[in-house]
């Protein structure tokens, strides 16, 4: 028998019309993680080769006149 899906906000059991969560508080709860940048990948330091690219990237645009 399978273990029934939990809210991965607070944990309780999940209901179809949010699923993967229970409520509609718990799904704006994870939106707004979203979007407050809550939920963040790390990442390594930037190199100074990749801050060169970027700006080149955005010196030949500026030239496009």
């Amino acid at each position: 028998m399978t273990k029934p899906a939990t809210c991965p906000i607070c944990g309780k059991p999940t209901v179809a019309a949010h699923k993967p969560f229970c409520s509609r508080g718990c799904v704006d709860r994870d939106l707004l993680q979203w979007l407050g940048e809550g939920y963040r990948l790390p990442a390594g330091p930037a190199t100074d080769e990749d801050a060169s690219k970027d700006q080149a990237g955005l010196d030949s645009a500026d030239n496009d006149d």
